[in-house]
């Protein structure tokens, strides 16, 4: 299996964002990202000709350090500015860039440093998530000791210097590093000259001139890692012309984009959102965007409604996931701040529930905004089902209808393609330019997990339901799916029910064994602030999902959490929670969990399966 799009043609992508723009749209005195960093005080600005100077300095350290087209560079940054100058700067002479997000562990670094030879390691001294200090450099340390054991070819590590920015003077090529709220002596950044280097130290002689490395259309541009189901994470491989286009079109389309827009993406550039929707994708456009370095919840659960009010911000995308965390917090943080300046909302990541939506469309929103609730994978670069703001009618939790030249089908289980109103396997028919290519050395399994089921198909691993209008609804990974005496159930449609009640903030359900059943529910039940877990509460939760979805779908067990295992980009583990479930305490890798704390308390607070 091979795709392939403009084979032949010529480009270079960081060209098209930056000096395409500068020269001739003159956009060049335009901002390109507002920089709002962890602590309120802390911002800064960057324009695009201020963007470009950086990027092709960059681009000359790269070169210098002896980085050519088609080699891999690892990113293991927090949400700065120079994570898009060095994405840009590697884009521009031909070489990979492999984005790892800075809440992973050594062991993630090492993983993904090993498995495409990278040959560079860009990383930062230390940053604050939230009140929580991050040794970024130690953690970096660790996985270069750990590849250089295995055999890696990883020669050097450029090191930013984040949290001790105002000992560096500035050499007038940009705004103002911004001032820092927290001096932080006791970060000393471990150091061997052999490897390291500091990134300003490097940038200060670079020339800010430096000449594309053109490329064909499908030359490699990057690699991106996703989990597999393995455990293992597979590098999703994205090549530059088609991917280009489609990260264009999609954001220009789907945020209907207007030159006076200020967009914000909350997205970490490490995942796929940020490389798409907060990078590729607005750049292409001319955008102004915020890149926000925090969290939703620091120093106040208002930080979110504040910067837009701060920076004036028009299309606002986020995951459902944030919405309901704020919504646990009630309406009266969000009403403190005007958001009159909005005009769109997205949400990604998931399939949002219809009461985050609608707390999402009439609280945030104000009843005024669309929502384009968007589709998509690592896998497929961009957005494939969604709404059109104002233009497609709205129904709270669906993903709607393909974007242009996206063509879904569903199957059953036999690969029958189903028509009318169904309910089944979501595959697409046909590719589109943002898919990806292969997984990063492993072409057999490239064409294993996504086209061995169906063949002649792409196969998305989701459920997916098309109602009587047309309209795709997901409803959740097909290993989500459960057997309940033959039924088949969503656990997301579970989900989705039992977050219909005012208690609950959050919920998971997974499959338990059952005798007679096959299967029954086993559900996880987080609760908003001021509501207690009573045996009351549990009654009216079986009763709400029966009425929701049927008695089938009624839970046998319903267990309190005090919060969900989660990865780091806010995904529920539900791989973890069948073993909660279960009492398997065979976990596996839990390296990616955001906190791992919360299992213990999880499985002494099991329900009783016996």
């Amino acid at each position: 299996i091979f795709i392939e799009w403009m084979k032949g043609a010529t480009t270079n992508i960081c060209y098209n964002l930056l000096d395409r723009n500068v020269n001739e749209k003159k956009l060049g005195d335009k901002v390109a990202f507002y920089w709002e960093g962890n602590e309120p005080g802390d911002s800064t600005k960057i324009t695009y000709r201020e963007l470009l100077h950086k990027v092709c300095q960059f681009a000359n350290v790269l070169r210098s350090q002896g980085v050519k087209k088609g080699d891999r560079v690892s990113i293991y940054l927090p949400m700065i500015l120079e994570l898009v100058v060095a994405m840009l700067a590697c884009a521009r002479i031909g070489a990979l860039h492999s984005v790892v997000f800075a809440g992973f562990s050594a062991d993630s670094l090492c993983e993904r440093i090993l498995d495409c030879g990278c040959s560079l390691l860009i990383t930062a001294d230390a940053f604050y998530r939230g009140d929580k200090l991050v040794n970024l450099k130690h953690i970096a340390d660790e996985a270069i000791r750990k590849c250089k054991d295995r055999g890696s070819s990883l020669k050097k590590c450029i090191v930013v210097k984040h949290l001790g920015r105002e000992e560096i003077t500035v050499d007038g090529t940009c705004s103002k590093s911004p001032p820092l709220k927290r001096l932080c002596q006791d970060v000393q950044a471990p150091w061997n000259p052999d490897v390291d280097a500091w990134w300003h130290e490097l940038m200060s002689g670079a020339s800010t001139e430096c000449e594309p490395e053109w490329c064909d259309a499908e030359d490699e541009l990057f690699i991106l890692y996703t989990s597999g189901s393995t455990g293992k994470p597979k590098g999703v491989l994205h090549t530059v012309g088609g991917y280009m286009i489609f990260a264009a079109t999609s954001f220009k389309y789907v945020f209907d984009y207007q030159p006076e827009d200020v967009y914000w993406c909350t997205a970490d550039i490490g995942w796929i959102t940020g490389h798409s929707y907060l990078t590729y994708g607005p750049l292409a456009n001319g955008a102004t965007s915020v890149l926000f370095e925090g969290v939703p919840t620091y120093p106040d659960v208002g930080r979110m409604w504040s910067i837009i009010d701060k920076y004036k911000v028009t299309k606002f995308y986020t995951a459902p996931t944030a919405i309901r965390l704020l919504m646990k917090y009630g309406e009266e943080p969000v009403k403190k701040h005007s958001r009159k300046s909005l005009k769109v909302l997205g949400t990604v990541g998931e399939p949002i529930n219809p009461e985050a939506w609608l707390w999402y469309y009439s609280v945030v929103g104000e009843e005024r905004c669309p929502i384009v609730d968007t589709f998509w994978q690592t896998e497929t670069g961009g957005h494939m089902l969604t709404p059109l703001p104002a233009a497609t009618p709205m129904k709270p939790g669906s993903a709607t209808f393909p974007f242009f030249g996206v063509v879904p089908a569903i199957l059953s289980e036999s690969g029958e393609e189903l028509e009318g109103e169904a309910e089944g396997y979501l595959v697409f028919k046909q590719p589109w330019p943002g898919i990806m290519r292969t997984l990063y050395g492993k072409h057999q399994q490239f064409e294993t997990v996504y086209f061995k089921k169906f063949p002649g198909y792409y196969v998305t691993g989701d459920g997916c339901r098309r109602d009587k209008d047309g309209y795709y609804w997901i409803t959740g990974r097909i290993d989500d799916m459960l057997n309940v005496s033959g039924h088949l159930l969503s656990t997301a449609e579970v989900e989705s029910a039992l977050l219909e009640h005012v208690a609950v903030a959050e919920a998971a359900v997974v499959s338990h064994p059952h005798p007679l059943k096959g299967e029954c529910l086993y559900c996880f039940v987080t609760l908003r602030e001021g509501h207690e877990f009573t045996k009351n509460l549990t009654d009216e939760l079986k009763k709400q999902v029966r009425e929701k979805i049927g008695p089938i779908a009624t839970p046998d067990y319903i267990q309190y959490a005090p919060s969900l295992p989660k990865t780091r980009s806010g995904k529920i583990t539900r791989r973890i929670l069948r073993k909660i479930a279960k009492n398997d305490q065979d976990l596996g890798d839990i390296s990616t969990l955001a906190d791992p704390g919360i299992i213990k308390h999880l499985f002494n607070s099991r329900c009783d399966t016996k």
